[in-house]
């Protein structure tokens, strides 16, 4: 089954459209957004989801006259993916038809909607999903994570991460060259990584027990250093992070 996203900024329009593809028995799955801002943010956490992921979106009905970023702008965007998801126009003019096609969409809608005609286009997308040969889906790597900069899909070694450090729904990954932003939250990569070495000594602050170079404690503070970076640990973590310290194994 398909899993949709319905981009359009008329909110009447958007909850039609949402409202006939939920009533597609294709259509897994079908949510909105507001605009192509909003839109390009859920289509990040998709890719960072993966194609197998909970997150995962298969097609975006895009409307195209939206202020700011316009649809054709997303669509653009969406050609520098690695795996972007099929693209069905559904819009109130005729005149962008070419430039539409021009950008690999599936279909092209005309509004108002009609139920059939939208079938029609959800038909096609399912099949082109069904038919088209894809790359095998796998397990995720678990040496590597997936980070988005530019619309280019980078894989970081997770061994090279020193430490990750929560910024809201984000967490910043930290390496020797640099630092990347990924939409996961420390909680998720601190459970994720805890076989791999990865402790928890702060609410924000997930470090690599190999990348800790000194535990420095001073009137009763605990700081660890991290390459040049000097992070501090809670009172609720200190005890454990020194145990795990003291029988961390010496080359």
């Amino acid at each position: 089954m398909l899993r949709a996203l319905a981009v359009d900024d008329e909110r009447p329009s958007l909850e039609e459209l949402l409202y006939l593809l939920r009533a597609d028995p294709r259509i897994g799955s079908a949510e909105g957004a507001g605009d192509a801002t909003e839109a390009l943010r859920r289509i990040n956490r998709a890719l960072q989801s993966g194609p197998g992921g909970p997150e995962a979106i298969d097609v975006v009905f895009l409307d195209i006259q939206m202020p700011g970023l316009d649809g054709l702008d997303l669509a653009r965007l969406l050609t520098g993916f690695a795996s972007p998801p099929l693209v069905v126009f559904v819009t109130a003019h005729e005149d962008f038809a070419v430039q539409a096609f021009d950008l690999k969409a599936v279909d092209y809608v005309l509004k108002p909607v009609r139920g059939e005609r939208l079938a029609e286009a959800v038909r096609r997308c399912a099949e082109l999903r069904d038919t088209t040969p894809r790359i095998p889906v796998h397990e995720p790597d678990p040496d590597h994570i997936p980070v988005e900069r530019g619309g280019v899909t980078r894989f970081v070694a997770v061994d090279d991460i020193t430490h990750v450090e929560a910024q809201g729904d984000y967490a910043r990954l930290h390496t020797g060259a640099g630092s990347h932003l990924v939409r996961i939250p420390l909680s998720t990569l601190e459970e994720r990584w805890r076989a791999r070495g990865f402790v928890r000594i702060h609410r924000r602050h997930l470090v690599a027990l190999r990348h800790i170079g000194e535990l420095r404690l001073d009137a009763g503070s605990v700081s660890v250093l991290v390459g040049s970076e000097e992070l501090q640990v809670s009172r609720r973590h200190a005890r454990e992070l020194r145990d795990l310290l003291l029988r961390r194994p010496t080359s």
